[in-house]
C-alpha cells in the first residue's frame, strides 16, 4: 500500500531567515534533498515540502526547529543542518532547541561555547557530576576540547586550584631525555592540541600568565609518577596510547577535591605491536564502578567538517568488512 502524499508550507519572516536555514545558493537545502525523497522548494516567503507523509513530517520538524534557532540568534552550520536532519528522521530535532541555546562558557573574544550534539551534552553533564570520566570516541567529537573548557570553567569558579594536562609521548617512547631542549620544549609537540584549546578559551596572554603562576601545568605522563594531585582538574589526552601500567599509575594519582577526564580513540592506538592499551583495559576493569563515567562517542558526534564524519564511517565499514 502506497503511503499518502502530503504537502506542508513553512512560512519565512525574511530573506535572511531563508539564507540562514537553506544556506548560500541553497547549499543546505541541497544537502538535505540528497538524503531524502521528498521535494523541497523555496519560493516567495515560504518553504514548500511535498512527499510521503512520514518524511514530510520529519522535514517540517527540521525546518521549524531550525527557524526557531535562527530567530533566537543561533546561525546553524552545515554540520548542524546534517545533525538536525539525522534527529528529525526520528522526530527528535526539538532536542536541539535546548542543546544549541545553552552556553558552557565564552571564549576570550566573547564567542559562546556550546555543545553540538546530544552525546556532547551527556559528556558535559557526566563530567560535572562525577570525579573520573572517560570520553572515548573518534577524532573530531570535541572530547578533549570540552574537557579543557570545563577545566577552565572549574578554575574560574574556584572549584579547583589548578589544571594539569598530560599526554603519553608515544613517539619518544616516554624517554624524553634524548630530545633537545628543556622539559617544556620537549613536551610542547605532544600537547599542542591542549594548548590550542586553552588559547581559544583563555587567550594567549592569560594562558601564558596561568602557566607562569603554575595554575596550569603540562607534563608528559611519565612525570605523574609518585604525585598525589589534590584540588586539581587533570586531563589525560590520547589515553589509548597508555600502557595498562601507566593508566593504573595515572588513575591512582587522584587526590581530594580533584576531577579527572581521560580521553582517547581506541581505533588510533600507536603503541608498539604486542602492547595492550591501558584505555581498553581500564574500560573493561572499571566499567561497573558507578562513580566512574564512561561516555562513548560515535560518528554522529563528530563536529568537524562534515566530510570527517563520512571518512570515519567509511573506515569503520571497511574494518567490519575485513572481520
Amino acid at each position: 500500500m502506497q503511503e499518502n502524499t502530503k504537502t506542508v508550507k513553512i512560512p519565512l519572516q525574511s530573506a535572511e531567515e531563508g539564507l540562514a536555514v537553506l544556506g548560500p545558493q541553497d547549499r543546505y537545502l541541497k544537502l538535505v534533498e540528497q538524503q531524502c525523497e521528498a521535494s523541497i522548494r523555496s519560493r516567495d516567503a515560504e518553504i514548500v515540502v511535498t512527499g510521503a507523509e512520514a518524511e514530510v513530517d520529519s522535514l517540517e520538524q527540521l525546518f521549524t526547529v531550525l527557524l526557531e534557532l535562527v530567530r533566537g540568534g543561533y546561525l546553524p552550520s552545515e554540520r548542524d543542518i546534517l545533525y538536525a536532519w539525522e534527529l528529525a528522521r526520528t522526530m527528535q530535532a526539538e532536542q536541539l532547541l535546548d542543546l544549541f541555546k545553552a552556553e558552557i562558557t565564552t571564549t576570550y573574544r566573547g564567542k559562546p561555547v556550546r555543545v553540538k550534539t546530544i552525546g556532547q551534552r551527556h559528556y558535559v553533564q557526566t563530567i560535572r557530576k562525577k570525579d573520573v570520566v572517560f570520553g572515548i570516541g573518534p577524532a573530531g567529537t570535541g572530547k578533549t576540547y570540552l574537557a579543557v573548557v570545563l577545566a577552565i570553567a572549574a578554575l574560574k569558579e574556584g572549584k579547583v586550584k589548578r589544571i594539569i594536562l598530560t599526554r603519553p609521548a608515544v613517539e619518544a617512547g616516554e624517554n624524553l631525555g634524548f630530545l633537545p631542549g628543556d622539559l617544556q620544549e620537549k613536551v610542547d609537540p605532544y600537547l599542542r592540541p591542549l594548548y590550542d584549546a586553552l588559547h581559544e578559551i583563555m587567550g594567549p596572554d592569560q594562558s601564558a600568565k596561568a602557566f607562569e603562576r603554575g595554575v596550569i601545568e603540562v607534563a608528559p605522563l611519565a612525570y605523574m609518577r609518585g604525585r598525589t594531585l589534590d584540588d586539581s582538574f587533570i586531563i589525560l589526552d590520547e589515553a589509548q596510547n597508555t600502557t595498562p601500567e601507566q593508566m593504573k599509575m595515572f588513575l591512582t594519582r587522584l587526590g581530594f577535591g580533584s576531577k579527572m577526564v581521560i580521553t582517547g580513540d581506541v581505533t588510533q592506538i600507536d603503541l608498539p605491536r604486542g602492547k595492550s592499551s591501558g584505555l581498553n583495559e581500564a574500560s573493561r576493569i572499571l566499567r561497573d564502578i558507578e562513580e566512574i563515567g564512561f561516555i562513548l562517542f560515535n560518528e554522529s558526534d563528530v563536529v568537524r567538517h562534515s566530510l570527517v564524519q563520512r571518512i570515519i564511517t567509511a573506515y569503520e565499514q571497511d574494518l567490519n568488512n575485513l572481520r
